[in-house]
Order: structure tokens, then C-alpha cells, then sequence
């Protein structure tokens, strides 16, 4: 009897404990389930309140801005409207200029702006994201290029300088950094003395103002520039922006975006490589008028020196400067101070000749007379020992048979009886050595000692006044 109602005993007390922890166990089971499926959403809100990053979860971000849903092989609203395009530029630097090539090299951050609504995504935040140039392959972008560029690549250190920025309302923002090679084309009529107007212009390749419309995004504002871009040769005046059409017989008007830059030279340069050492050649060649007009070789050589050298000047600035078919400022001034040059040679080579025929016919006159004492006209020397021109040479060669005799030996030798021979070879000296400085001193000369300079001061009057 008691190991029946012990057994009745145990076995209710298994029942009840067994029906506890059913009971126990189904409570916990929807705990379970519902701790599992509230985790994944709690992660997916975690990452959507993350501020802009570009990190971006793999794969993710095809599903979130629908990329695999639309072709973006066509624009934004194609067959609509054009889709507005704002342009924002960033000039960090002109490298160089060259006259030569007539072009320049600059570095710029250009900015896109526009909307496709393709992109659009759901945020809660209304936080845009930001991606790198992978994924430009894969959505429409502008394909804006630069008009008259010789050369152009967009930087790749370390990687591609792209960035595209998109926000939840289909808002893109596309910046990306480009040294463009264009051409920049120049007047050079008032060369060194010139300003140059040089642009950098901006257009749509394939969509014309039906499809694109290109413009400033924030207007004059648009357009930034570095606070230290300098160059060696220039100085910038002004940068502004513009805008305007460009029509093209097979395709149409297309929207042209400009950045004009106003360029002006710097003139010391010039100043001390060129006009600077044509005054000094220009001035050497006026040394001459001051020199005797006996010695040939000195004049001569002095003549041909300076001609020479601004045939180097000549050369030189050409050398540096395009092959144009007008007149420069720097060669009017250059070509008008070789003809001064030459002119200074030629008044010398007038001189010389002037000298001859006279001399020659002061020879036809007395050479009867020279001839009876063997005496040449060109090597006549007074007895004295002093150097006479050659018409107080042939007026000498006749001492012996004039009764100007005493009147010559009293000019020459003086009087013995009233002075000593050393005071009368003094006075002879001087007379004579006054003399020739002169009849030596060709009147040519005396008129181009005061000719040239003032007409090279007059010309260089009006050239500063036209070209400054």
C-alpha cells in the first residue's frame, strides 16, 4: 500500500514540474523571435543616421540609388526640358605663358551642379553621400570639355581627384581637377607694351541649349582664384566670368561658359635686355662725330661694332617671338635705332669723301708748284715740325718762291731778335694745334653733334607717348 502512494506521490510531482517547464519554455520562444527580428532594423537605422562618409556598405549603394533600375545612357528628363547645369571654377594657378606656342597652362577645379532625379533615395537625415570616381562609369555626368585646349588630363595623385556628392533629393555635385593646355590668342602690335586677353572657355561636346543648358552657378561669384598666382612676365589685371552661344551648321547653338583673364606684361624686363642696350649702341655710334676724321680705322671699326651688336639685339628678340606678318612695338624701336647706327657709319663715309675732293682739288692747284720740289700734297709737313691740314700744307710749299716769306717763317719761327727759340716754338705750337682742331673738325660733324641726339630724343618722345 505505502509504495502505491508513493509512487502515485512522484508521479504527480514529475507531471507538474514537466507542465511548468513547457509552459516556461513557450514564454521565452516569442521573446526569442522577436529579439531576432527587431536586431537587423536597429543596425540599418544605426547606419542611415550616420553623417556624410564615403564609406559606403558594398553593393549597397547600387540597390540605394537604383542604378541597376534606370538607363543612364540618356540625360535627366530626355525629351523634356534641358536640364540645367551650374558651373562653379576654381583657377589655383597659371604656370606658364609662352608667345611662341601663343597658349598658357593652368590648373582648375571645375564644380558641376544638377539634378537627376534617378538618384533620389530615401533618407530620414536628409544627409547626402559621397562617393569616389567609381562611380562615375556608372551614372550620367556632363560631358563638359574645354574649347581650343591643345592638351588636358584630370590629376591622379594618389588617386583620381574626382568627388561626386549626392543628396536624397537627386542634387549632384560633381567636382573634378584638370591642368588644361589652351590656346590663348595674342596681339602682339604693342609688343612689350601690350595687354592680353586670354580666355578659358567651357562647353557641352554632344547636348546642344536643347538638351543642356550651361550656366554660372552663383553668378560672378562663380568664378575663384588663388590669392598668390603670379607669373614672371605678366601681371593679372582681372579675372571675370561670361557666358554666351556657340553655333556650329551641323548640330546647332550650344551654351559656352568663359573665363576671361586680362594680362598685362611687365615692361623692366624688356627695359634692361633690349631698349636699354640700344640707347647705350645708339649713343657708342655718336662717339665717332668727336673723332678726328683722319684716322679711317677708328671711325670705321667704331661704325661697324655697333651695327653689329644691334643685329644681335635684332636677332635676339625675334628668336623669342612668333613668326607674325605686322610691325611690334619693340621693332619700330629697335629698327629705328639701327638706322641711327647706320646713319652714323654713312655720315662718316660723307665726311670722308667730302674730305677727298677737297683735298683733291686744292692738290689740282698747287700741285704744279709741289711738283718742283718733289713734294706730295697728302704728306706735306711744315718745317717746324708741326701737322698742317692740307690747305695750310700746300699754302707752305710755296715759302721759297713768294715774298710771303718773312710773313711765314714770323708765323712758324717767330722773330729771333725779339724772342727766345724756346718761346717761339711755343707760340708756333699753339697757333698752329689751334688751327687744326679747327679746320680738321669737318662741318659735318659740327651739325651731327647736335642733329642726332636731338632727333633720337624727339623719337623716343613719341614712341613712350604712343605705346604707355
Amino acid at each position: 500500500m505505502i509504495p502505491a502512494s508513493l509512487l502515485v506521490f512522484f508521479t504527480y510531482i514529475w507531471i507538474t514540474l514537466m507542465s511548468n517547464a513547457c509552459a516556461a519554455g513557450e514564454i521565452k520562444k516569442p521573446h526569442q523571435r522577436c529579439f531576432s527580428s527587431v536586431k537587423p532594423t536597429r543596425k540599418q537605422e544605426t547606419r542611415m543616421r550616420k553623417d556624410d562618409s564615403t564609406k559606403v556598405w558594398p553593393l549597397k549603394y547600387k540597390q540605394l540609388l537604383h542604378i541597376e533600375d534606370h538607363s543612364f545612357a540618356v540625360r535627366p528628363g530626355f525629351g523634356g526640358s534641358p536640364v540645367p547645369v551650374g558651373i562653379d571654377v576654381q583657377v589655383e594657378s597659371i604656370d606658364s605663358i609662352s608667345e611662341v606656342n601663343m597658349d598658357r597652362v593652368s590648373i582648375v577645379s571645375i564644380v558641376h551642379y544638377w539634378k537627376d532625379e534617378r538618384l533620389a533615395f530615401p533618407s530620414k537625415t536628409n544627409k547626402s553621400m559621397t562617393f569616389d570616381h567609381r562611380l562615375i562609369e556608372k551614372i550620367w555626368v556632363p560631358d563638359i570639355f574645354f574649347v581650343h585646349s591643345k592638351r588636358s588630363f584630370i590629376h591622379d595623385t594618389t588617386v583620381e581627384n574626382i568627388m561626386l556628392r549626392v543628396h536624397p533629393d537627386g542634387n549632384v555635385l560633381f567636382s573634378v581637377r584638370i591642368t588644361v593646355s589652351a590656346m590663348c590668342f595674342m596681339d602682339f602690335s604693342r609688343f612689350p607694351l601690350d595687354t592680353q586677353n586670354c580666355s578659358l572657355e567651357l562647353e557641352s561636346y554632344a547636348y546642344n541649349e536643347e538638351d543642356l543648358m550651361l550656366y554660372w552657378k552663383h553668378g560672378n561669384k562663380s568664378l575663384n582664384t588663388d590669392e598668390h598666382i603670379s607669373l614672371s612676365q605678366f601681371f593679372i589685371e582681372e579675372f571675370s566670368a561670361s557666358s554666351g552661344f556657340a553655333f556650329y551648321s551641323s548640330t546647332g547653338w550650344y551654351h559656352r561658359l568663359f573665363i576671361n583673364f586680362v594680362l598685362r606684361r611687365h615692361i623692366f624686363f624688356f627695359v634692361l635686355q633690349t631698349y636699354f642696350p640700344a640707347v647705350l649702341m645708339v649713343m657708342l655710334s655718336w662717339v665717332s662725330f668727336w673723332i678726328d676724321r683722319r684716322p679711317v680705322p677708328a671711325r670705321v671699326s667704331l661704325g661697324i661694332t655697333t651695327v653689329l651688336t644691334m643685329s644681335t639685339i635684332l636677332s635676339g628678340v625675334s628668336a623669342s617671338m612668333p613668326q607674325v606678318s605686322y610691325v611690334k612695338a619693340v621693332d619700330v624701336y629697335l629698327w629705328v635705332s639701327s638706322l641711327f647706327v647706320f646713319l652714323s657709319v654713312l655720315e662718316y663715309a660723307a665726311v670722308n669723301y667730302l674730305t677727298t675732293v677737297k683735298e683733291r682739288k686744292q692738290f689740282k692747284k698747287t700741285g704744279k708748284i709741289s711738283g718742283m720740289y718733289s713734294i706730295d700734297a697728302a704728306q706735306a709737313m711744315a718745317f717746324d715740325g708741326c701737322y698742317h691740314d692740307s690747305t695750310t700744307d700746300t699754302d707752305q710749299t710755296s715759302f721759297s718762291l713768294h715774298s710771303e716769306e718773312d710773313s711765314m717763317q714770323e708765323r712758324c719761327t717767330g722773330n729771333l731778335s725779339t724772342d727766345s727759340p724756346r718761346i717761339k716754338r711755343r707760340k708756333s705750337l699753339g697757333g698752329q694745334v689751334g688751327r687744326i682742331i679747327l679746320e680738321t673738325n669737318h662741318v659735318i660733324d659740327t651739325y651731327s653733334r647736335i642733329l642726332f641726339p636731338i632727333v633720337y630724343i624727339t623719337f623716343n618722345l613719341f614712341y613712350w607717348s604712343i605705346y604707355m
